[in-house]
């Protein structure tokens, strides 16, 4: 089954599931940026199991145009698809593979696809460390706020491993900004490695009293729930 075909087997069968009054709810929740089926998440994850007990998983060969046609469609459900079936590749993936998950976070942009993303280029980088400062140095430069975040984000699950000298200067660098996602990821980022080193998050908060109220309240939000239950 060629990616074309695999794409028409999942319209179908997400379509034949589909809700489309909770598909209005879905849309007016994301602001009308896009169309959904109407699927819950454990709904259209399930229907997906189906699609790969049925037919695998596509090979790298297909697997590119796949996502890219998936992410021409419409309907939110086909990119979140495009999305996992890429994460349950990412064994499979060559370095030149990153220019796809570029791709992907530029296109069709939203919060919920972007950080899934950006997880994704985190453990693609892992793989590939050589890939991890050439292309973050260009995609915090591009002036595209969903590559920004995810160079602020995607070393959320790099604990001890997080290169926090890295992550403070593509903090600083698209500071000060009045874009929202910014600041919430400059925060949530912050917030993250408390859980690994406090001291020195307080002491880069401390050292920059004018970053962004929403950033600074999430960065500490972790340790003041903890000091509260102690």
């Amino acid at each position: 089954m060629n990616a074309k075909e695999y794409l028409e087997a999942a319209k179908t069968l997400f379509e034949s599931h589909g809700d489309p009054q909770r598909a209005e709810t879905q849309s007016k929740y994301m602001r009308n940026k896009f169309r959904y089926f109407g699927l819950k998440s454990a709904e259209w994850k399930s229907l997906a199991k189906q699609l790969y007990t049925r037919h695998g998983l596509l090979p790298p060969a297909e697997l590119e145009s796949f996502c890219r046609l998936a992410f021409a469609e419409e309907e939110r459900e086909l990119h979140y698809l495009a999305v996992q079936m890429l994460e349950k590749s990412m064994r499979k993936l060559s370095a030149g593979d990153i220019a796809l998950i570029e791709y992907l976070i530029t296109t069709k942009s939203w919060w919920d696809t972007v950080d899934w993303l950006a997880k994704l280029a985190g453990k693609h980088f892992s793989r590939f460390p050589e890939l991890r400062l050439p292309m973050t140095e260009k995609w915090i430069a591009s002036g595209n706020s969903w590559l920004q975040r995810t160079c602020i984000i995607f070393q959320l699950t790099y604990r001890e491993k997080t290169d926090f000298d890295l992550m403070k200067k593509y903090i600083l660098a698209v500071m000060p900004t009045k874009e929202f996602f910014l600041q919430k990821a400059a925060g949530w980022a912050l917030r993250q490695y408390t859980k690994t080193n406090p001291d020195e998050v307080m002491d880069f908060l401390d050292q920059h009293p004018d970053l962004p109220k929403l950033t600074k309240k999430e960065a500490v939000k972790w340790l003041v729930a903890r000091s509260q239950s102690s």
